[in-house]
């Protein structure tokens, strides 16, 4: 894994300009502190930071390929996991390989197949390619969004990176924010639409989706899309399919020249691909597996279960880790630390993001690194075998992880609730996103609904993860795999009925159904939790006080959006007078304080600047 970032502008010599792709490139440096990479031909400059883990000396970028004195260069940041298949259909065409990378099969498969090479591949990536003699750029990025890619057109120039800061220290890319902007952060935060970011002049290629640049302009094409079809497949012909995909992708994923470990909750998503690893290393150097689980100071102390969050996981790691004779790490996160890193997360995304779940991520990927640069986790899952508790409630309307838009509106001043407008602009996104579902011919009108919703899901809530782990992990310079995001796992799953992936009754049942020889019956038939949050009052008394000190500055951002009166009651409460969750299952009151810390913290160290 790595961070990429590029400079194209037609109407100049781009090498009178390497300081400034070096500061560019130099932003990214915690997403691939191995090596540092600068190229520029004319008009196009690439920069790249690499995380080393396929082919540690031969895969430096960015890398040019020549095939009849054409010259092509790439810089890529992912992970390919068909590499050695593509590498052998690319020999038997003749040509020849000078690494044993990734980069280099994936740069040769665009010279053979151009931008149909992404039917060809299996992966997690975002790439730049130029080719010297069309003088064209293009920009792709993997199918379910797991690797992240913006760009900015301005001023007859289009900039990209990984992460907005390589933009933003671009003299021509200033950190402004629209109303538009501020309807995202404040009406939809921290999730956002497909393809923008808060940032005015920055967009987000989508996932699925390709971009070409060049003497004609810009052009952006989705080169990928789930399809809706009827599900031919027999109940047990379904559960054998989804165990060969599931399997197939964890071990394609294990594939590395350094040590893997995996991320282990005791939840099913990660016991599962544990479990696949853990034999898959039986009997090899690599055994035993190593796992890692993150837990809170004191927190079975305080621990109370809920709807979302019904126990401790602590006997069901054991439990694994005991089974599959692992080597379990667990981790304990104190309350300062946890508090202290929240600043430290706002530089990792760029904007204000989940708070406390993303802070204790980056501090979690910081231990792991200490052992490791590779780890599996399971994301994902819940999203496209309907594991959340919103895929069996009755309301569906809206996006049902956030259900707080009127609690939103009413914390903000009279005169911005006017200008942002925030439950049209709420709505608006709903809409066009649920427009987009790919309908199936004759189905049932509940049936259409779900479908709705697994697609509002695989579109806008798991992007929101994906965008959390990727941003907090490759921080910390981990890079952390996802098989569930798998391409045909996902297109597979995706037309299976609800009654067989509820089968049994249950969320996933269809999962559960097929890794009943896997995994010990305590584990495959637990109630989910979603990832472990903070249950010590002492956080909640942390960022009480440190929001309350922010608020008697009289220029703080935060006066300026926000009525006094509501924040100083939400501080005395510690957050509870706010009374729905901020967004989806974790960020409650104590991380709405947290996350009114971060937009502090965003505007003032970022030099946000406003604008209609």
């Amino acid at each position: 894994m790595c961070g990429i970032t590029g400079w194209c502008d037609f109407s100049k010599d781009l090498s009178s300009q390497l300081s400034s792709l070096h500061t560019m490139t130099k932003t990214l440096q915690k997403r691939g502190p191995d090596a540092e990479g600068i190229w520029c031909d004319g008009p196009i400059g690439f920069g790249h930071q690499r995380l080393a883990i396929i082919d540690l000396e031969g895969g430096k970028q960015p890398m040019t390929y020549e095939k009849e004195q054409r010259l092509y260069t790439i810089t890529y940041n992912g992970e390919l996991y068909n590499t050695d298949e593509l590498r052998k259909e690319l020999k038997q065409k003749g040509y020849h390989f000078h690494t044993t990378s990734d980069t280099e099969v994936l740069l040769v498969s665009y010279i053979e197949w151009r931008e149909q090479c992404v039917e060809k591949i299996n992966g997690i990536f975002a790439f730049g390619i130029w080719d010297a003699t069309e003088k064209s750029l293009i920009l792709v990025r993997d199918r379910l969004g797991v690797k992240p890619l913006y760009y900015s057109v301005v001023q007859n120039q289009l900039l990209f990176a990984s992460e907005i800061k390589a933009l933003l220290t671009h003299p021509d890319v200033p950190a402004t924010v629209s109303y538009e902007g501020l309807a995202e952060l404040f009406g939809l935060g921290p999730s956002h639409t497909p393809g923008k970011t808060i940032y005015k002049h920055i967009q987000e290629l989508r996932p699925g989706h390709l971009l070409k640049y060049d003497l004609n302009g810009l052009k952006i094409n989705r080169y990928w899309h789930v399809k809706s079809k009827e599900h031919e497949d027999s109940f047990n012909d379904t559960v054998t399919k989804v165990r060969d995909l599931v399997v197939d992708a964890v071990e394609r994923q294990l594939v590395s020249d350094v040590p893997v470990c995996t991320l282990l909750s005791g939840g099913l998503d990660s016991s599962i691909i544990t479990a696949i690893a853990a034999n898959k290393f039986a009997n090899t150097p690599q055994f035993p597996l190593h796992t890692y689980s993150i837990n809170y100071e004191d927190n079975a102390q305080f621990f109370k279960a809920n709807d979302f969050q019904r126990s401790d996981d602590t006997f069901w790691i054991d439990k694994m880790s005991q089974t599959f004779h692992t080597v379990h790490h667990s981790e304990v996160i104190l309350q300062e630390t946890l508090i202290k890193e929240l600043t430290e997360s706002v530089y990792a995304k760029d904007m204000p993001g989940m708070a406390d779940i993303d802070s204790s991520l980056l501090w979690f990927s910081k231990q792991i690194k200490n052992q490791f640069k590779v780890s599996l986790s399971g994301e994902c899952a819940d999203e496209i075998f309907g594991g959340y508790p919103w895929f069996y409630a009755k309301e569906t309307e809206g996006f049902p992880w956030m259900r707080s838009t009127n609690e939103r509106i009413d914390l903000l001043r009279p005169e911005w609730r006017q200008r942002l407008n925030i439950e049209e602009y709420v709505q608006h996104a709903y809409e066009v996103a649920v427009k987009e579902t790919p309908i199936l011919e004759n189905e049932s009108l509940i049936d259409a609904k779900r479908r709705e919703l697994f697609y509002l899901n695989m579109t806008w809530f798991m992007p929101t993860l994906l965008d959390r782990k990727d941003r907090t992990t490759m921080r910390a310079g981990l890079e952390v795999r996802v098989p569930f995001a798998d391409h045909r796992l996902v297109e597979y799953v995706w037309n299976i009925p609800w009654e067989i992936k509820n089968t049994g009754n249950m969320e996933k049942g269809v999962l559960r159904k097929a890794m009943e020889d896997l995994l010990p019956q305590e584990v495959l038939y637990r109630k989910k939790n979603p990832y472990p949050k903070t249950h010590n009052p002492a956080y909640t008394e942390g960022v009480g006080k440190w929001l309350s000190s922010i608020l008697q500055s009289k220029n703080s951002i935060l006066l300026e959006f926000f009525n006094k009166k509501q924040l100083d009651s939400l501080i005395e409460s510690g957050g509870s007078s706010f009374t729905a969750p901020w967004f989806g299952q974790l960020m409650t009151g104590p991380q709405l304080l947290a996350y009114l810390i971060q937009t502090h913290i965003w505007f003032e160290n970022y030099n946000i600047k406003l604008t209609n």
